[in-house]
C-alpha cells in the first residue's frame, strides 16, 4: 500500500502568505496530478495557537529568524503563521482535496514547534499519523508539500525511522533554503531514504 503525504499546503506558506516559501504555489499542479497514483492520500496542516512560542512576536526584542532555545531545542523564531481558524492556516483552494482521506494537524501545543507530521520537535506527543498509516497497511510513504528543508524533510525522516519505505518527491516540494535542503537530502539518502521526481513515482 502506497501513501502520499501532502505537507502544509496552506495559504501562509504560499506567495503573499506571512511565511511564503519561494515559488511554493508552483508545486500544486504536480501534487494534484500525483494523487491518482496512490492508494491513500493524507495531508498535514500547521495549526498554531496565536501565542505559539515559535513566533518572534512572543519574544520581546527578538526578530523573525533569530534563534533561541525552546525546551532544550534550537528554535528558529518565525513570523506569525498558520494561526488556528485564520485564512492563512487554510489549505490552499488550488489543492485538489477530493482524494484526501484525513488531515493531521500539528503545532497545536504553544510550548513546542512541530515540523514533522508524526511528532512535535521533542517527540513528546504523537499526531497519530503513524498508527493511522499502519492500520491501513501502508508500507511505502511518499512526501511532498512545503517546506522541503523543514516540515517535508522531518516528516520524511520520521516516516523512515518508523519503518516505512520513504521517498521525498523533489519536484513536488520547495525549500526555504535550497542549500540546506541539499545537505538534508544527502543525510536522508544516507539513512536509507529516496529522493525521486514525480515521473519516477
Amino acid at each position: 500500500m502506497k501513501a502520499l503525504l501532502i505537507i502544509d499546503l496552506q495559504n501562509d506558506f504560499l506567495p503573499a502568505g506571512s511565511l511564503a516559501v519561494p515559488d511554493g504555489d508552483q508545486i500544486i499542479p504536480i501534487v494534484n496530478d500525483l494523487q491518482s497514483k496512490f492508494d491513500l492520500v493524507v495531508a498535514t496542516q500547521d495549526w498554531h495557537p496565536n501565542n505559539h512560542q515559535s513566533f518572534a512576536s512572543q519574544h520581546p526584542g527578538k526578530a523573525p529568524y533569530d534563534m533561541i532555545k525552546l525546551l532544550g531545542q534550537d528554535q528558529v523564531l518565525w513570523p506569525d503563521h498558520c494561526v488556528q481558524n485564520s485564512q492563512g492556516a487554510a489549505i490552499s483552494s488550488a489543492l485538489d482535496t477530493a482524494s484526501i482521506a484525513a488531515i493531521f494537524r500539528k503545532g497545536t501545543n504553544p510550548q513546542i514547534d512541530s515540523y514533522s507530521g508524526f511528532y512535535d520537535n521533542n517527540k513528546l506527543a504523537s499526531t497519530g499519523l503513524k498508527g493511522y498509516l499502519l492500520e491501513r497497511q501502508v508500507t511505502e510513504v511518499f512526501v511532498c508539500g512545503l517546506a522541503a528543508d523543514y516540515c517535508v524533510f522531518f516528516t520524511a525522516l520520521d516516516a523512515l525511522t518508523a519503518g516505512f519505505k520513504t521517498a521525498i518527491i523533489s519536484d513536488a516540494t520547495k525549500s526555504i533554503n535550497e542549500a540546506d535542503f541539499a545537505l538534508k537530502s544527502k543525510d536522508f539518502i544516507t539513512s536509507g531514504g529516496l529522493v525521486l521526481t514525480s515521473s519516477q513515482v
